[in-house]
């Protein structure tokens, strides 16, 4: 971290120093400015004498001789004002120049300080993080399941117990999990619909339990798109298309567009309107 806040502090000092130093040198005078204007001034004498000898000649009237004369005078003015401004040009303030060598590194710092990421030149921080193998994880929760036992009453240990056995596949147990946390699941839609659908993979679909969980959780938020999909899923174990439909049409609204979980949606929708055809068909 120090090496690198010194090269960065060595080449923002360079950068500034190679901008102030075109502001420390004094300007040099023009060698050729006297010889540029004293040729103009010839050049404007002689233009001038053609002039005046075609007036003479009678081939320039005397209108065309002034407005001729008044152009010339305009020519040379522009080219003597450039080398005039450049003569009043005051030299560079070495007062500026040394402001920017000084300020353009610690604005540069204090920049980094307040929006960059200092923590990420930390070299413990960009050492690559160990994996972690799924025996460790298989570890963690067993020791969880452990310290539960002498913890009973602990409701958000026993939810993250149940969402780590659902995670492992161990839905059984993620179910019998969820069961010792009333007072948590009984309140959130997001768990009842998770204990509902580990109970349905466990056990034989969604009749029953399932069933009643999901119908408390729509109470609850009726919106919610995962919530619908699992309706809709129990809907369509028992053959109510209709309901089946509804449930997804509510839930589409919710997934990302094109998202491969929404056309998967959206062919199930598809394939309950043509059960549900049939079946109208076949009650006619």
């Amino acid at each position: 971290m120090t090496s690198f806040l010194a090269l960065a502090t060595l080449l923002i000092v360079a950068a500034a120093v190679s901008l102030a130093v075109p502001l420390l040198r004094r300007p040099r005078a023009a060698a050729s400015s006297t010889d540029r204007s004293a040729a103009n001034l010839a050049i404007f004498g002689d233009q001038l004498a053609e002039l005046e000898r075609e007036q003479a000649e009678g081939s320039l009237t005397a209108a065309d001789f002034a407005q001729a004369k008044t152009e010339l005078q305009r020519r040379l003015l522009d080219e003597v004002k450039p080398d005039a401004q450049a003569g009043r040009e005051s030299a560079p303030s070495r007062k500026t120049a040394l402001l920017l060598t000084i300020l353009l590194p610690l604005c540069a710092l204090l920049g980094y300080a307040l929006l960059g990421t200092p923590a990420a030149l930390d070299p413990a921080n960009t050492q690559p993080q160990p994996r972690v193998t799924a025996a460790q994880i298989e570890g963690m929760v067993e020791r969880l399941a452990l310290r539960l036992k002498d913890n009973p009453d602990d409701a958000k240990g026993w939810v993250m117990l149940a969402r780590s056995y659902k995670m492992l596949g161990r839905y059984g147990e993620s179910a019998e999990a969820y069961g010792k946390a009333p007072a948590l699941v009984d309140n959130d839609p997001v768990l009842l619909a998770d204990y509902a659908e580990v109970l349905a993979i466990n056990g034989n679909g969604f009749k029953g339990r399932p069933s009643e969980l999901i119908e408390k959780a729509l109470k609850l938020a009726p919106e919610d798109p995962q919530i619908r999909l699992l309706a809709g899923a129990a809907a369509g174990e028992r053959r109510d298309y209709k309901a089946a439909i509804a449930h997804w049409e509510k839930a589409l609204p919710g997934l990302e567009p094109g998202s491969e979980e929404a056309e998967t949606l959206r062919s199930a929708i598809e394939r309950a309107r043509e059960a549900l055809q049939r079946g109208n068909a076949a009650g006619r």
